[in-house]
């Protein structure tokens, strides 16, 4: 156990003392004294937050084929979800269709399997795409997922001007920390641009990209450079649009943020509320944004996977309550709670369930969405935030001393940063000095490992089977006409959305659009380092 002269921090190494009080917020006087909903947000978004409206509970999900994800769909919607969350598995992500060689023993299972239209149709069978939104984890192949999924709400009759949702769309951090890229960094960014400038015109309500922290702090990052590394690539992004000569105000309001929330839990409620902080002065200060919804940072949050035991399983029942309560207190717009089981496998049914359920009690039995902000006042908790805020701009700082995001991820300085933090991690815990239950204390000798969802691989034979069925009987002088179009405007300075758009419709395989803008923007080959 601990002792009371030992010396405390937080995950972010931030020193903890015994106890706080009104002089530790002496030099942060005035930060914590604001209304709701007023710049600079730090007490929360909304005047009435959750007494209004709670947040999206959304399930991330997707498995296997197209099929499968329509019923597990169906199934978290009949029991109460209120967002559709769609993950890919890793030849979607990386451009190859399901009958792509190197596909073979990947389709299906970190996700849903999606090569054509007819896969993402069948995705969205009997689902209305004007009455759900739906978040798509989806980077490098994001615009092509995006137009297929217009390209099936047109289908049901729905406008592009109706639909609701996000695609992640975070290239940046792929480079730092995910590595499911395919092109350059900069045709990359042209990429995101592109959807950015598209959706500001054609599909309103749709967030075009969720600039994602949750996988740089899976990777080894701790809360301070979790924010840091996540605005970093967010004022990269903006800089983008803007040398386009896009006005901040008609994109900006269309952002969105992705964060994790771990174990520490005060640090963690008080991350979320500098985050704001931070995000709105970014946006005033130095994007000279004028409507106040530019400056709103609106967040997913995802409990921790990284903290999530295949010892003593159901342990992670706990452990992403925890990490739940954490994210509401902070203010989050949506949640994913992780499902038990995760760390060993896809999630069942049941566990999905429990997963969902434990969203539903918070909101609905532990009264915390009664009052907004209801950790304000805290001596602890108004340190921690202005805290964490300062040393957020120190790092943001020495990134804009190297020359911005992109220089910073060629030199490695993000990806080093990472690496460091996750060793003392690991070591920390390897050295008992940071109890991990289950794992290096209390652990059970008579552990049972709890019944898995295993992916059939009759899932693939027969995705790959219809996939190539389809290729079969398609008009190849149409998908001709199309890829060649695309390859034409992605050999100029087009906006690639309407083209990509026109491949989809045409039946043009997830992997052949790919490969057409491969051609021409080439292929990442990243710098190793040990």
């Amino acid at each position: 156990m601990a002792k009371p002269n030992e010396n405390f921090k937080t995950d972010s190494n931030i020193p903890v003392k015994r106890v706080y009080n009104k002089k530790d917020l002496a030099k942060y006087d005035g930060r914590h004294d604001e209304e709701l909903g007023k710049y600079p947000f730090t007490r929360g978004l909304y005047p009435n937050m959750y007494r209004k409206r709670v947040w999206t509970m959304r399930q991330y999900s997707g498995f296997g084929s197209a099929e499968e994800t329509n019923k597990r769909f169906k199934f978290l919607l009949d029991h109460g979800q209120t967002g559709l969350s769609l993950a890919f598995d890793l030849p979607t992500q990386t451009g190859r269709d399901s009958d792509d060689p190197q596909s073979e023993g990947e389709v299906g299972r970190t996700g849903v399997a999606i090569s054509s239209i007819k896969d993402m149709m069948t995705c969205f069978n009997g689902i209305p795409l004007d009455k759900v939104s739906t978040s798509m984890t989806i980077n490098s192949t994001a615009s092509t997922l995006l137009s297929l999924y217009i390209t099936v709400a047109e289908s049901q009759g729905v406008s592009p001007v109706q639909l609701r949702g996000t695609t992640q769309n975070d290239i940046l951090k792929e480079y730092i920390a995910r590595n499911t890229y395919i092109y350059p960094p900069k045709p990359s960014m042209r990429l995101i641009g592109d959807m950015i400038e598209y959706c500001s015109k054609k599909v309103p309500q749709w967030y075009p990209i969720s600039i994602s922290g949750y996988h740089m702090r899976e990777a080894g990052c701790n809360a301070v450079q979790e924010l840091a590394f996540t605005f970093a690539n967010a004022i990269e992004y903006i800089e983008t649009c803007t040398a386009r000569g896009m006005k901040v105000d008609d994109f900006a309001p269309r952002l969105s943020f992705f964060f994790c929330c771990t174990m520490e839990f005060f640090e963690e409620i008080a991350k979320f509320r500098a985050a704001r902080r931070i995000y709105a002065k970014i946006m005033k200060e130095r994007f000279h944004a004028k409507d106040p919804k530019s400056m709103h940072l609106r967040f997913h949050v995802q409990t921790s996977g990284e903290s999530l035991t295949a010892q003593q399983v159901d342990n992670n029942i706990v452990r992403v309550t925890t990490e739940a309560l954490a994210a509401v207190l902070g203010g989050c717009q949506s949640l994913h709670t992780n499902s038990r089981d995760e760390a060993l496998a896809l999630p069942t049914e049941e566990s999905v369930k429990v997963a969902l359920r434990t969203q539903q009690m918070i909101a609905s039995e532990t009264g915390v969405v009664k009052t907004a902000d209801p950790m304000a006042g805290s001596y602890y908790v108004e340190y921690l935030t202005s805290k964490i805020e300062d040393e957020v701009n120190k790092y943001l700082k020495k990134i804009d001393r190297m020359g911005g995001t992109l220089v910073a991820v060629e030199k490695g300085f993000f990806q080093e940063e990472i690496r460091t933090n996750a060793y003392q991690l690991k070591k920390e815990i390897d050295e008992n000095k940071r109890v991990i239950v289950g794992v290096n204390k209390y652990q059970d000798a008579h552990d049972v490992e709890p019944k898995l969802n295993r992916i059939d691989q009759e899932i693939e034979n027969r995705q790959v089977a219809r996939l190539k069925e389809l290729k079969s009987n398609r008009d190849k002088s149409r998908i001709d006409q199309a890829l060649s179009q695309l390859q034409k405007a992605a050999e100029k300075d087009e906006n690639l959305m309407p083209h990509i758009i026109n491949a989809v419709k045409s039946y043009s395989a997830l992997g052949e659009i790919s490969g057409t803008l491969r051609t021409v923007f080439g292929r990442y080959e990243p710098k190793i380092s040990f």
